[in-house]
This record gives structure tokens, C-alpha cells and sequence, in this order.
């Protein structure tokens, strides 16, 4: 218990030093999400301490995620006549979003003839850790492996997403928004937020939005799939 409290703080401290990083030089490669996870491999490599271990520890972060869902609600209210106005756009783009995610992450880890335990945990990858891992175990994945792939979404998405909208010269807070929740949930909300508070409640929404469809489509659409 006591090496995954000592972790616990590591974990925090390690976050909270690379966020500082992170907001001096805005960089992917000293991204909190990056830098925290590589750091706590290695030293639980070198030190040869289990994950059960750190986890004793860790799990408290984990379980922390699903009521810190709750702070989404402040911009909401706030913008709630944008959400109102724009409500149908939303849903249909982030409903299509989501199926394709679901369906496209199957084909293709069939096509390289994936374990259909390894399938069944990439499906739920594009939506927040804690919706992720439940409709993993859900469907017979494997949560543990759900929530790097989570991770991985997040951070390819988070960099991605921004160059498609440069490229493509896209300037609606709607459609930037929708685009980093849905593609890339926690970490395109949060870059979401740095390009305008609208474009961030839009991607809150959208995260959400798509964490129902997939909780609620992925057994059905797996079902078809494998």
C-alpha cells in the first residue's frame, strides 16, 4: 500500500511539473499525457515494482475521472443558447463520428487479423477513459489496454486535429469543437479551450455526446463487425 501511495504523489507530481513545462513551450513531446505515463513506465521497469502495485495507489486517479465529468456542466450552462441553436448539427456529425470510429477501428484490426480480445479493446478508443474502459469490459475487452489506446487517441488526435483545421482553414467554433471531442475527447477538449471558450463547451458536448452513442452502439455494432 505504501509504494502506491509514494507513486500515487509521483504521479501527481510528475503531471503537474510537465504541465508547467507544457504551458512555457507548448510542444507535443513535453505534453503531460506523454511525459507522465513514459516516466512512470520506466521507473516501474527499473525499480520492477507490478502494476497491481502502482495501482493500489493510481486507481484513486482513475476513479476520480468520472466525477470530474461533473465541472463540464459550468460551460454548458453558459453557453447552453449556442447548444440550443446548434443541437441537431451536433448530434448528427458527432453520432456519425462516433459510428465510423467504432466500425473503422474494427475493420481495420481485422484486416491485420488482431486477437478479438485486442479488437474488442481498440473499439471504444476514441471516447473519455472512464465510458472507454466500461464498454470495453462491456463488449469482452480488455480495460487495461482500452485505456493506453484512450490515451494514444488522445494524444495523435490532439495533434492532428489542430493541422486539419489549419489546412483546411476551418474557423467555426461549432466545427472545431465538434471535430476535437469527438476525435480526440479529454486532450482535444483541453486544446479546444485554447483556441475559444465556445469551441471548448462545443467539444465537452461532443465528448459526451459521443460516450453515450459508443456505450450504447458499440455492442450492437459489434455484434455485425466480428
Amino acid at each position: 500500500m505504501l509504494v502506491g501511495v509514494l507513486f500515487l504523489i509521483l504521479t501527481v507530481l510528475l503531471y503537474l511539473g510537465s504541465k508547467a513545462v507544457y504551458k512555457r513551450h507548448p510542444k507535443v513531446y513535453v505534453s503531460p499525457l506523454l511525459v507522465t505515463p513514459l516516466v512512470l513506465v520506466v521507473l516501474l521497469l527499473i525499480v520492477n515494482i507490478p502494476y497491481d502495485a502502482y495501482n493500489q495507489g493510481g486507481k484513486w486517479l482513475t476513479n476520480m475521472l468520472q466525477p470530474a465529468t461533473v465541472a463540464f456542466a459550468i460551460p454548458l450552462y453558459k453557453y447552453f443558447h449556442i447548444l440550443k441553436k446548434h443541437a441537431v448539427e451536433i448530434i448528427l456529425n458527432v453520432a456519425c463520428g462516433s459510428v465510423i470510429a467504432i466500425l473503422s477501428t474494427a475493420f481495420i484490426a481485422k484486416l491485420f487479423h488482431l486477437d478479438t480480445g485486442l479488437i474488442e479493446s481498440l473499439v471504444p478508443r476514441s471516447v473519455t477513459t472512464p465510458v472507454a474502459m466500461s464498454v470495453s469490459e462491456m463488449i469482452g475487452g480488455m480495460p487495461s489496454v482500452t485505456a493506453v489506446f484512450v490515451i494514444l487517441t488522445a494524444l495523435f488526435g490532439s495533434i492532428i486535429g489542430p493541422m486539419i483545421i489549419r489546412y483546411f482553414r476551418i474557423d467555426n467554433d461549432i466545427a472545431m469543437g465538434v471535430l476535437l471531442g469527438t476525435g480526440a475527447h479529454g486532450a482535444g477538449t483541453s486544446k479546444a479551450f485554447e483556441m475559444s471558450s465556445v469551441s471548448g463547451t462545443i467539444s465537452s458536448v461532443s465528448m459526451i455526446i459521443s460516450a453515450i452513442i459508443t456505450l450504447c452502439a458499440a455492442p450492437i455494432l459489434m455484434s455485425f463487425a466480428l
